[in-house]
Formats: structure tokens, C-alpha cells, sequence
């Protein structure tokens, strides 16, 4: 485990949880790749979790790299960056992966583009600043992310200002920074820790300024050793430590990671500020850096493409809106044995058929499955073997959820806490029955919020 059971109150781990095969070794070693920029980007007004953005440009208007196109309104929400320089389009309309349908800025490439390596150097690269960061006001800090409409790059995409508001009546006391990526698959974090270190320590340092915490830590799983060995160098001489834990799903959890670290619990339907907590994955991190040290907004980011279904698995930093099918294509295409496309990895992530649609600022993953990685036995009955209920890492019971859903008995869903659900997909894995237990709780989420709004 080292120093995690040398300096932290964690074991380096939590109850329960599972240990699906990694498979990281798809693109684990492939280095950050710079993708060429597209023709044109399609811009979705809603990529974090709140409110949409409001459109604060026109058809045929002119736009630059960088400049804000949709606005944030709403105290939770985040307002929205042209990734490329060129001329705005008729508003249209695209399908999420997560089926939502949404208002998307189409924005066609006109003039010259930052491309390459001047691109990677004026975003990622270069020298990033230890000392000297007590110069920073707090305001100016959270100001500087709300304005760069940073959200949660881990998949998660919540106002990441939101979270790092100062709050007298709940101070914060620890800053933790998620590079556990406990997903199958997926390397992006683990190549930005390697390949970027500088970034993600200056905007753990950031972020522990702005919540005046006493502690920064970053957690990363033991199946990542050169990882851990890159940013303990980087974080010499800073109040930065880091803790290994152990490999297991889901480590990267907001509540699993800060049980593991720090050992405390987050109450039932609370959120880490309550016990002093703020969690922020080390792509947030240095999107913070960018946006406060250079004044950057979050207008790129680095996606992993990969399964057996591609023909060359990369690790990718690509412009926000860029289409899943670029991505596909710049990788060499689909195998012949090609079945499924995830946004994200193939526990958390969602399936979806149409490659047009648009990579947003929580996309953190292409998978492509192929024909065998998705073969299993049809759906049986449940046999009340209680695995799920092992494996859960919230302590529910997964099939009352989902037997609550399939009737829509919104009062059982309620009784057994449904809103509590990670989605984690740990009690689907295990399931000898094969029930779709997620996308049956997944439902049941939305008649739950559907019936509080009526």
C-alpha cells in the first residue's frame, strides 16, 4: 500500500467493491497524441450537472478559440468555450449518449488554428509554478474556474467552482484529488499523470488554497506504480503527498476514495463538504492550473480510445465537440468483430450507436467492445444468492431497486434509498443472472425525480 498506511487514517481501501479484469493494457502505454483540428465542432449547451448554458452567440458570427459561447446563468452550471476558431451555425439539435437531447452550438472551422504541439504546450506543457501560489486570492481563484467553465473531468462534470466556494459554516479541512481511474479500459488520467505532473500539482495546490485546507492528497491505485513515482517527484517540496491504495472498483468513488484515505464516511444522501472533504480528479486539477496560472478555459481534454474493437487504442487530447467518429477514424477505424461504442468505460459508461455525436467535458472514454466481450447468458430469475448486496459500495441492496423500477413502486425505491446508487455497475458484474440491474436502477431514478416534479 506505501505511505497510505504509513501517514493517512485509511486502510487504503472500503468495504466491498469488486475486481473486474483492468485491461488497461490496451492503451496504457501509448503516449498523448494531439488530434488534428476538425472542420467543424458541434458545441452541446448542457455538458455539466445543473442548468444548461444560455447561447450568447449568433449564426454567421465570428468566434476565436477560447471565447465563451453559452453562458452560465444558473448557480450551479458552467458556462461553455469555442474549442476552435470559426464561424457559428444554425442552432442545432444532437442526442447525448446519456439519450438526452440538447441544444449544440455548431461552430465551422474558418482561419488559422493553434494545433500540435503549440497547442499541447500553450494547455498542458512547459513549466508550471510551485511557490509563490499564497499570492492567489481565494475569490480569485474560484472566479478564475467559474469563468474557465471548468467542470469535473472524471465523468462526473458538477461546477467544479461550486465545490470549492468557501464555506464558513462547513470549512474544509482535507482537499483529496482522484487519480485512483478504477474503470476498465481507461488510461486518459494515467497518461496525464505521467505525461503532465507539473498541471496536476499546481492545481492540487490551487485547489487547496481556495479551500483553505490543511491537507492535499492525491490517491492513486498500486496497479499505477510509475504514476506514483512521477508525481511523488513532482510534489517534492510541497505540502502535495500521496497515498497508494489498493486496486479495486470502485476506488475512484468520491466516498470509496475518501473511506480509503482518510477512513471517514460520508452520511447516507450527504455530500464530502459535509465531513470536510472536497474531491476533485487530476484532470480538474490541471484544467484548475490552466485556468488560474495561464488564464485558460476548458476548451480540450484528453480522452482514451480503446477495446479490442479499435484497431489502434490511443490516448487522445482532443477539442471539446469534436464527433466520437473522428476520434474512431484517427485511430484507424472499427475491427471486423466491432459490436459496441461506450462513452466511458463498460461499468459506468453508456452505450450508444451514433458516431456524429459530439465529445463533451465529461467524456473521458471511448470502449469499443467487440462480439465476445459482450456475449453472456440471457437474463434468469433472480436467485437470491445476495452477491450484489456484497459487492455494493453503498450498502444497498441492488435487486429491491431494481425489482422496485421494473414495477415502478416508487414508494419501495424510496424505502430502499435508490437515490443512494453510484451506478457503479459492481452488483451487474456480478450478477449470475445476468438482470440489467443498473439500467433497471437507472430508470427508476428517473420516474423517482419525474414524480417529484409533478
Amino acid at each position: 500500500m506505501g505511505l497510505s498506511l504509513k501517514i493517512f487514517s485509511g486502510r487504503g481501501s472500503f468495504p466491498h467493491g469488486v475486481h473486474p479484469p483492468e485491461r488497461k493494457s490496451f492503451a496504457a502505454e501509448a503516449p498523448i497524441e494531439v488530434v488534428p483540428s476538425p472542420d467543424k465542432v458541434l458545441l452541446p449547451l448542457w455538458q455539466n450537472i445543473g442548468a444548461p448554458c444560455e447561447p450568447i452567440v449568433k449564426p454567421k458570427q465570428d468566434v476565436s478559440y477560447g471565447e465563451m459561447v453559452g453562458k452560465g446563468s444558473a448557480f450551479v452550471s458552467a458556462p461553455l468555450h469555442a474549442s476552435i476558431s470559426g464561424k457559428v451555425g444554425k442552432m442545432a439539435v444532437t442526442t447525448l449518449p446519456t439519450a438526452r437531447r440538447i441544444q449544440a452550438i455548431p461552430i465551422k472551422s474558418e482561419g488559422n488554428q493553434i494545433i500540435g504541439q503549440a497547442l499541447w504546450d500553450e494547455i498542458l506543457g512547459g513549466e508550471w509554478p510551485t511557490d509563490g501560489l499564497e499570492n492567489y486570492d481565494l475569490k480569485e481563484i474560484v472566479d478564475a474556474i467559474h469563468d474557465a467553465g471548468i467542470v469535473g473531468l472524471g465523468g462526473a462534470a458538477f461546477p467544479t467552482h461550486v465545490k470549492l466556494m468557501p464555506n464558513d459554516k462547513k470549512p474544509l479541512d482535507t482537499v483529496l484529488i482522484n487519480g485512483c481511474e478504477c474503470e476498465p479500459y481507461l488510461t486518459s488520467d494515467y497518461r496525464l499523470m505521467i505525461e503532465t505532473p507539473g498541471p496536476v500539482i499546481t492545481g492540487a495546490l490551487l485547489i487547496g488554497r481556495a479551500t483553505r485546507a490543511k491537507k492535499v492528497i492525491i490517491g492513486i491505485e498500486d496497479n499505477k506504480p510509475k504514476a506514483v513515482e512521477v508525481l511523488r517527484k513532482a510534489a517534492e517540496g510541497t505540502e502535495v503527498k500521496i497515498a497508494v491504495l489498493k486496486t479495486k472498483y470502485p476506488q475512484g468513488g468520491e466516498k470509496q476514495l475518501i473511506m480509503a484515505v482518510l477512513n471517514r464516511k460520508v452520511p447516507l444522501g450527504g455530500l464530502p463538504l459535509d465531513i470536510g472533504v472536497a474531491v476533485n480528479n487530476v484532470g480538474t486539477a490541471a484544467a484548475i492550473a490552466g485556468a488560474v496560472i495561464r488564464r485558460k478555459p476548458l476548451t480540450h481534454r484528453v480522452v482514451c480510445v480503446s477495446g479490442a474493437g479499435i484497431t489502434q487504442p490511443k490516448n487522445l487530447f482532443v477539442p471539446i465537440g469534436i464527433s466520437f467518429g473522428e476520434l474512431i477514424d484517427y485511430c484507424g477505424g472499427l475491427t471486423k468483430d466491432a459490436a459496441r461504442m461506450i462513452a466511458g468505460g463498460p461499468m459506468m459508461g453508456f452505450a450508444f450507436a451514433n458516431p456524429d455525436t459530439p465529445i463533451t467535458k465529461g467524456t473521458s472514454g471511448l470502449t469499443i467492445l467487440t462480439h465476445e466481450d459482450i456475449r453472456k447468458a440471457d437474463e434468469t430469475a433472480c436467485v437470491c444468492c445476495g452477491r450484489c448486496v456484497d459487492v455494493c459500495p453503498m450498502n444497498l441492496v441492488p435487486t429491491k431497486l431494481a425489482a422496485a423500477a421494473r414495477y415502478k413502486n416508487l414508494e419501495l425505491a424510496d424505502k430502499y434509498n435508490i437515490m443512494g446508487c453510484l451506478e457503479c455497475g459492481a452488483c451487474a458484474y456480478i450478477c449470475p443472472a445476468s438482470i440489467p440491474l443498473v439500467q433497471l436502477i437507472r430508470t427508476g431514478k428517473i420516474l423517482a425525480a419525474q414524480n417529484q416534479n409533478k
